[in-house]
């Protein structure tokens, strides 16, 4: 080194180092308050709305979360969703309108101020209904303002100061207005069939609101005794059929054996149920073990698959199959009841049992027979249809016995605990005295339980009312189908995209199968079914249900003034039948409304009523868990095709749940959940958003400590690379531009591959892909420009001089590169961004989700350049290898110190390399390149062949100011550097 390079000055405050007052550390979780103020003050929703001009709406429809208690992960995730959505529409050209709402009626609330009685020792059913409906809704304010702040800590854009609200006095009037619609369009009907009930909660529930748990049950084997048969004459009898028949006297002394897992609903039996197409047999009990209640000689009616694992239960040691028997022996067969002639039975059960044939029997469990209790099972209640067997009432609706049922009167089967009741044990201990039980046992299995008491439900019979979904429906819009069932399948087949498709599939399946709605709930909190049913009449008489379009007008007109409480009122019904029908001839239903046809409703107080809804009423997109199918998305389209006659929204977007980072459910006994409140308060509100973004919500999603800290060093190493744009646009002006033919070609690249990643942006975030859509940027951001470009271009813009023109483009770059990068991210990262935009352009009235993406022009593409640079990128890869080995090595301490010979095998290849200036693109001093034969000793990267780097180290002296080392170093006016630092040195 020289005297004269080893004396040079300090040149550091001559390099155009990076100026930002923006900081490397983020500190989201204290300042992500001050621009949700910000925010707040500036009225960014409403300024979007007001500014919309001809803008098309875009609708997303909120799904209405219960308004009881704080948030869950669930609830960040779905909330988060929708923002991304909303806000990426809205800075696409749309006209974004999202208006939040909540869930108020229904059991989750009511629920709630039973539990608060309960632990005051007062009886609910003592207090006024109003008074007891006026306590929900206030319970239910209270948790909507605090679940409105912590939605809005998420970041979530929206219409927060006007939510819709089920319990809105106009929502409840509409509520009434559609299920009206069901009364005049001849859905609506009273019929008594069993429903999933809940004893604890006294009330049916809709499927929705049933979750399966493991449940230990009793389960029994017990005797049905032939006593006859009832087959009436055929004209026509196959010699098979005879010969069956003929022989139908040897099961006189016989009995048909039943397997059951409720022994509760024994007696409620009206029936047991066979198949014909399962091959049956006679078995004769040899032999039993000691404490068996099987008896030697007794014969058993069997399905012959499942014949040894039933006398294994019974405990029979021996035992003989005497014939097959063919299904038209069965047919017609009678069978007494197990408990007929028991002690203090007063002949209840002294009726006989007809054997009927059911498709639902199945040899795959039990013993071939199913024991069939119409009014306490669906697939029991539908053969009691088809066959005309009595509905029974035995079972009260806190889950016990009526008070007069011989044996059993009051007992319980489910304890308001929600533990089992003594009923089981009761039936199983008479079954034996009666000497009809041939085994019991136990066994653990899925059971549907509520899924807010937590207890086991029951199916029980119960006059409820129901919307027929196979009932052509006289509204005359029948465009998709005259059945609520047809329109809806049609919706679903034509009408709605689904995202994931799965979730077509699924829906479909659900309603193809489903039976009718069940719409009446035995509560207090809620929408009463507004209806008078005529005393004295039946449920199928034409006279039943009153019709009158002026009586539902004053209730529409009451609710609209004062709540659904006003249905409450002594003097409602006089007021309601003024001039129309006598009150005294009509009772008033006290009934409320299944929740869910209250959620289901929703569309039409808010997509249709509001003046932020659809011009069409119909929301552009639903978004929930995978769980609405059956819920939400379910109720939504049978309620609008009801009153519509057509699905309420164009597209369905379902995701996951959330998992622990296991992957195991999340539970607070467990402790392994993770509370919104929780990570905003250690990471920041767009750690969360970011986690929700890196995710694939299609399914179950994993977040927890170590999840987060993946997260968080994601956002970081993003941060970092916007932070080095800002630096670098320091006192940047239009001046400055160059158009991009004025670029280099290296900026030209970057161009192209903006044109690239802003078609794949708005294409993923139309179709919702938020992962692809952030990887997307994000890859381009770390990789194409921070250990790409920006690599290479750090020593122009700190070193080149202010006017050079490969500064100035590089600046020009980083410009476009701020506005697009900045709006990219913002419907992920609002907080961020609008600090990164701030930190830009200060402004009191500015924010950048008052900016649409960009526009980015078509011309910007340019394939063949790419394809060059994709070749010198190549090779660059190769080059960069090889130095960091020797950088490894200590042989150099940076790129700058070498000045590699690199061998190119391809002509095109090496062509291409030498119109660049190959040496900066690897931030080497000096480079070398040639066609000559790759030496042995060269580097090579085994996939990239045709490429050897031969390394050699640069000669000349270190530039003090960009560190280059060059022969000309030392050879100018100032002292230690280059010819180009020399000269903007001298510009100084």
């Amino acid at each position: 080194m020289s005297d004269t390079t080893r004396t040079a000055p300090d040149y550091r405050d001559t390099v155009f180092l990076p100026k930002t007052d923006f900081p490397m550390r983020a500190g989201l979780p204290a300042r992500e308050p001050e621009w949700l103020a910000r925010w707040e003050r500036l009225g960014i929703y409403d300024r979007l709305r007001a500014g919309a001009g001809d803008r098309k709406p875009f609708i997303l429809h909120d799904g209405p979360p219960y308004a009881n208690g704080h948030l869950h992960i669930g609830h960040a995730l779905n909330k988060v969703l929708k923002d991304f959505i909303t806000r990426s529409q809205q800075m696409m050209g749309r006209d974004a309108r999202y208006v939040p709402g909540w869930d108020c009626h229904g059991l989750p609330i009511e629920w709630k101020i039973e539990e608060e009685y309960r632990s005051k020792g007062q009886d609910k059913d003592a207090v006024d209904t109003v008074e007891f409906r006026q306590e929900c809704r206030r319970f239910a304010e209270g948790w909507i303002d605090i679940q409105r702040e912590e939605f809005k800590r998420l970041g979530v854009t929206g219409k927060w100061d006007a939510p819709y609200l089920t319990m809105d006095y106009h929502a409840e009037a509409v509520i009434a207005a559609e299920f009206m619609k069901l009364l005049m369009n001849g859905s609506l009907y009273q019929g008594s069939k069993p429903v999933m009930w809940s004893p604890v909660e006294k009330t049916a529930l809709a499927e929705a609101e049933v979750e399966y748990h493991d449940h230990t049950s009793h389960t029994i084997w017990v005797r049905f005794p032939v006593v006859g048969s009832d087959i009436k004459p055929l004209v026509r009898r196959s010699g098979d059929e005879q010969g069956a028949l003929d022989r139908r006297g040897e099961l006189q002394d016989a009995s048909i054996v039943i397997w059951t897992t409720t022994p509760w609903t024994i007696p409620q039996n009206r029936a047991v149920a066979f198949n014909h197409q399962i091959p049956y047999g006679l078995y004769k009990v040899k032999a039993v073990a000691e404490g068996a209640s099987a008896v030697p000689d007794e014969t058993l009616v069997l399905a012959n698959a499942l014949a040894a694992s039933v006398m294994q239960s019974a405990k029979v040691e021996e035992f003989d199959k005497l014939r097959d028997i063919a299904g038209h022996e069965l047919l017609g067969l009678v069978l007494a009841h197990p408990l007929r002639g028991v002690e203090g039975a007063k002949g209840e059960w002294d009726y006989d049992v007809p054997m009927l044939p059911g498709d639902h029997v199945t040899d795959d469990a039990g013993t071939g027979f199913v024991h069939t209790a119409p009014s306490h099972g669906d697939d029991d209640y539908k053969l009691g249809l088809e066959h005309g067997l009595p509905m029974t009432y035995n079972v009260e609706p806190d889950g016990t016995y009526r008070p007069d049922l011989p044996i059993f009167g009051g007992e319980a089967i489910i304890l308001p605990d929600g533990k089992d009741g003594p009923a089981n044990v009761s039936v199983i201990k008479n079954l034996a005295w009666a000497g009809a039980l041939l085994a019991k046992g136990k066994i653990k299995h899925s059971y549907p339980h509520s899924w807010r008491s937590k207890a086991p439900l029951i199916y029980r019979n119960t006059p409820q009312w129901f919307a027929a979904i196979d009932r052509d429906l006289n509204d005359g819009m029948d465009d998709y189908g005259k059945t609520i069932r047809a329109r809806a399948l049609t919706s679903i087949d034509k009408l709605v995209k689904w995202t994931p498709q799965t979730g077509r599939n699924r829906l479909f399946s659900m309603v193809e199968n489903r039976p009718d709605w069940v719409l009446s709930r035995q509560r207090a909190w809620g929408v009463p079914l507004t209806v008078f049913v005529r005393k004295g009449a039946r449920p199928d008489d034409p006279e039943f249900l009153l019709r009158d379009q002026r009586v539902n007008d004053r209730i529409i007109e009451a609710f609209e003034e004062s709540g659904a409480d006003i249905w409450y009122q002594d003097d409602f019904k006089a007021r309601a039948l003024d001039g129309v029908a006598n009150p005294d001839d009509y009772e008033q239903v006290m009934d409320v409304l299944d929740v869910w046809f209250d959620s289901g409703s929703t569309h039409a107080f808010v997509i249709r009523d509001r003046e932020d809804g659809a011009p069409d009423g119909i929301a552009d997109l639903y978004l929930e868990g995978t769980d609405q199918h059956r819920g939400w998305f379910h109720s939504s389209l049978l309620q609008a095709c009801a009153t519509r006659g057509r699905a309420p929204y164009r597209g369905v977007l379902t995701h996951g749940f959330t998992l622990d980072e296991k992957g195991m459910k999340m539970s607070k006994s467990l402790g392994n959940t993770v509370a919104p409140a929780d990570v905003i308060k250690d990471y920041g509100a767009d750690i969360l958003r970011l986690w929700v973004a890196q995710s694939d919500y299609t399914v179950d999603l994993r977040i927890g400590k170590e999840i987060l800290k993946g997260t968080a060093d994601s956002y970081r190493r993003l941060r970092n690379t916007l932070r080095f744009v800002l630096g670098n646009l320091d006192g940047f002006s239009d001046a400055e531009r160059l158009a991009p033919e004025d670029m280099p070609e290296l900026e030209q690249w970057v161009l192209h591959r903006l044109a690239q990643i802003d078609h794949i942006l708005r294409k993923g975030y139309d179709a919702y892909d938020f992962q692809g859509v952030f990887q997307a940027v994000f890859q381009f951001a770390t990789v194409d420009l921070s250990a790409f470009y920006f690599d290479i271009r750090k020593d122009a813009l700190y070193c080149d001089a202010p006017d050079s023109r490969r500064r100035r483009a590089a600046r020009t770059i980083l410009d476009i590169l701020f506005h697009r990068l900045v709006t990219w991210l913002a419907p992920i990262l609002p907080f961020t961004m609008e600090d990164v935009w701030l930190s830009r352009f200060p402004s009191d009235e500015d924010s950048v989700h008052l900016h649409d993406f960009p526009a980015t022009p078509a011309d910007w593409l340019n394939e063949p350049l790419a394809g060059k640079w994709e070749g010198i990128r190549r090779a660059r890869r190769v080059v960069t290898a090889a130095l960091e080995i020797k950088r490894s090595d200590k042989v150099i301490g940076a790129s700058l110190e070498a000045a590699p010979v690199v061998h190119i095998r391809d002509e095109q290849l090496l062509k291409a390399l030498k119109s660049v200036d190959f040496a900066d693109i690897c931030i080497t001093s000096d480079l070398s390149l040639t066609a000559d034969p790759i030496p042995a000793e060269a580097f090579r990267l085994p996939d990239i062949t045709g490429i050897g780097v031969v390394f050699e180290s640069a000669e000349g002296e270190k530039c003090q100011r960009c560190w280059k080392i060059l022969p000309d170093v030392g050879t100018h006016d100032h002292p230690g550097s280059c010819a180009r630092c020399n000269e903007v040195l001298s510009q100084g």
